[in-house]
């Protein structure tokens, strides 16, 4: 009996030695295949975007655009899938990009935008696949493809030359620019070059042309941007019965100094543009309800201010009333999209470090939260109004496309177009805190710590400050400041929401205009002491970066820190010089609104604001990066603080994109940025290499 139980033990334990020998070689193997993002690893993630249902409810449309880093661009492609999921296939391929999807009436075709001949152009294709057939054959670049519910026509966008009055003048006029040696502008009013390109004499017009293809015509003629320029959102929408055209324009004579964008109306046919909204501030994204007897748009009653409270306005088609629809929800709504019964708007905000879906009635100021987590948007819900569908993204994964239903639940995955990749990745743990700011006020933060974080190790840090400045860090995934890839080397980072934030209130949002490097500036200084009292960041090794309005606070710090917190920074198209920024850039609303006038009638705030008048206390390392074609903050100012850090000694670096904007997108542009600010924090606050 002994020698058995013996042996009975001897064999138990050998059985657990094995165990543990193979549960060692899967934990390792796992371990070794869990790595820090890298930037080639950032490059490889495919970008999902355009998500439309169709009539049916059977299937889903979508984009999603896979980088060619040897090409340095990004190709989009158009997939279909069921929208109760299962395999998806890709309906056209080849070496060109295949944008906007939108479904036929029938739910047998998908209109979509291609430059597989050249330009983009609208085309159509079974969603079973098979061979694409071209509608259009434009003079010029198209985009923002809508089909009337008759299935007979299509609208889309495009610049032309207003003075011209058909196809023909207008395809003559861009041959002759094209051809000119001579590549000189000129300009008789402001607002002549936006964004990161200059306008040359064109404007953006709305067309309609039957499906079949044919003349296009254009409903939006005039000396006017239809829909006017903009970064997010369709700002144009057509009647469910095919009859009629909402879309936004301003009309005012100085558009540098005016958001004051309206609504108008027109018909399909053709003729005079009627106004139906009111506001002095931006009126945009109309949408008919499904039902025809309503549109609804996001409003903003200050002029001047872009960052205005956007509320929900509704017209009655019948009457012409307006009724405010969420005046007294203090949220400001990015998106809206009807339910099927128009009875309720699904819409996105920023809330509280989150971009949720909220639902809102006819009720008025009924605000529910649908989706809290993550940064959701591109809205499309089901015929049956049951389901909602949506891209989320968070700060550990790219957007995938979701689906909830209407009444509530939990959100369901449906695509996973990233997932196996993302697999092979460690990324640092997010968290989120909230301190005392300036003047007591509650501040909110993330903290994305290191891969492999040690509890009792102290670690370098980096304070990313967002551009706006009325703008926000969100839980959210960024190609352009990804926080996973700042951490990767082995730094906590730390994204602040300071005032002047999106997402607190409007109230919190004004707060820094007039204030530029006041209570911001408190706010910011005070949420880095609260990440040093946390215990694990070496306060002997911070950094700060920022792009546009972050820029510009890193330069302000640059003139301000005395006590020589921060030891590197990086400004990234960050206004330096307030007064020269004035009188470079395009959209003068915007800092005549923050400084309260132009700089020689209100020269105060210009004066005290700007950074280039403590550039004598300039002593902290800096790299400074700028885009040639920036025309938001041009690249003077980049330019100037480079000049200014040269002359004053301190050790700078200059990195010049000749080809890019105010964002650095092109992926071997992008890969150079990476690089470069990442050697440059690791000369200054020499992070421990996470292995």
């Amino acid at each position: 009996m002994p020698d058995m139980r013996c042996r009975v033990i001897y064999e138990l334990l050998w059985k657990i030695l094995v165990w543990l020998a193979a549960w060692n070689v899967t934990w390792s193997a796992a371990y070794a295949a869990s790595r820090p993002m890298s930037f080639d690893d950032l490059v490889k993630l495919r970008r999902l975007t355009a998500v439309a249902v169709s009539p049916d409810g059977k299937y889903l449309a979508y984009t999603q655009g896979v980088p060619d880093k040897a090409a340095n661009r990004i190709q989009y492609e158009l997939w279909v899938m069921p929208t109760g999921g299962g395999p998806a296939h890709q309906l056209v391929s080849g070496p060109y990009s295949a944008t906007d999807p939108c479904w036929s009436p029938d739910s047998q075709t998908i209109a979509f935008v291609s430059n597989r001949d050249g330009k983009a152009q609208i085309w159509t294709v079974h969603r079973n696949g098979g061979e694409p057939r071209k509608v259009t054959d434009f003079f010029t670049n198209v985009s923002g493809i809508l089909w009337t519910a008759d299935g007979r026509h299509l609208i889309f966008v495009a610049e032309v030359y207003p003075e011209c009055p058909d196809e023909d003048c207008n395809r003559r006029k861009y041959a002759a620019v094209e051809a000119s040696k001579v590549k000189a502008y000129i300009a008789d009013r402001l607002l002549y070059r936006h964004w990161d390109s200059f306008k040359g004499g064109r404007r953006t017009h709305i067309f309609v042309v039957p499906v079949e293809g044919g003349v296009a015509k254009d409903l939006t003629p005039g000396d006017y941007d239809a829909p006017p320029f903009s970064l997010s959102g369709r700002d144009y929408d057509v009647s469910p019965d095919g009859k009629e055209l909402a879309f936004a324009r301003n009309t005012d004579r100085d558009e540098a100094i005016s958001t004051n964008n309206d609504i108008f109306i027109v018909p399909l046919g053709g003729g005079e543009p009627k106004r139906i909204s009111t506001s002095p501030g931006s009126d945009t994204h109309p949408r008919y309800s499904p039902d025809g007897k309503y549109i609804a748009w996001l409003s903003q009653e200050r002029a001047m201010f872009e960052s205005d409270k956007k509320q929900v306005i509704l017209y009655e088609r019948a009457t012409g009333k307006l009724r405010r629809l969420s005046d007294k929800v203090d949220i400001s709504f990015d998106e809206l999209a009807w339910s099927p019964d128009s009875q309720t708007l699904f819409l996105t905000g920023d809330h509280r470090g989150q971009v949720p879906v909220f639902t809102l009635t006819l009720a008025g100021n009924d605000v529910r939260m649908l989706v809290e987590q993550g940064q959701n948007g591109n809205l499309s819900v089901a015929p049956d109004g049951k389901t909602l569908y949506f891209t989320q993204s968070t700060l550990t994964r790219p957007n995938e496309i979701f689906s909830v239903a209407t009444t509530g639940g939990t959100p369901k995955q449906i695509t996973r177009v990233n997932e196996a990749f993302l697999a092979e990745i460690a990324f640092g743990k997010v968290e989120e805190t909230w301190f005392t700011g300036a003047d007591e006020t509650r501040i909110h933060a993330f903290i994305v710590k290191p891969p492999r974080f040690v509890e009792g190790k102290k670690y370098p840090m980096i304070l990313l400050i967002h551009g706006g400045p009325q703008g926000a860090w969100s839980n959210g995934w960024s190609f352009r400041w990804n926080a996973q890839l700042f951490a990767a080397p082995g730094y906590v980072v730390v994204m602040v929401n300071p005032r002047g934030s999106t997402g607190y209130g409007q109230r919190f949002t004004d707060e820094i205009s007039g204030d530029w490097g006041g209570k911001v500036y408190v706010d910011l200084l005070k949420g880095v002491e609260h990440v040093i009292s946390l215990g694990y960041v070496d306060a002997d090794r911070i950094g700060a970066a920022g792009g546009s309005y972050g820029g510009y606070m890193v330069n302000w710090m640059l003139g301000h820190n005395t006590d020589k917190r921060f030891k590197a920074f990086v400004s990234h198209a960050g206004v330096y010089n307030l007064t020269s920024m004035y009188g470079a850039t395009e959209e003068l609303w915007f800092t005549e609104w923050e400084f309260k006038g132009n700089p020689w009638d209100n020269p105060e705030l210009y004066e005290k604001w700007s950074p280039h008048r403590f550039a004598k206390n300039f002593a902290t390392p800096t790299l400074v990066i700028h885009g040639e074609l920036d025309y938001r903050v041009p690249v003077g100012e980049g330019l100037q603080l480079f000049t200014a850090l040269q002359r004053r000694g301190v050790p700078s670096r200059l990195l010049y994109f000749p080809d890019e904007g105010h964002w650095i997108l092109k992926p071997q542009n992008s890969e150079l940025w990476y690089k470069t600010v990442h050697e440059w924090f690791a000369t200054y606050l020499k992070p421990e290499t996470v292995q």
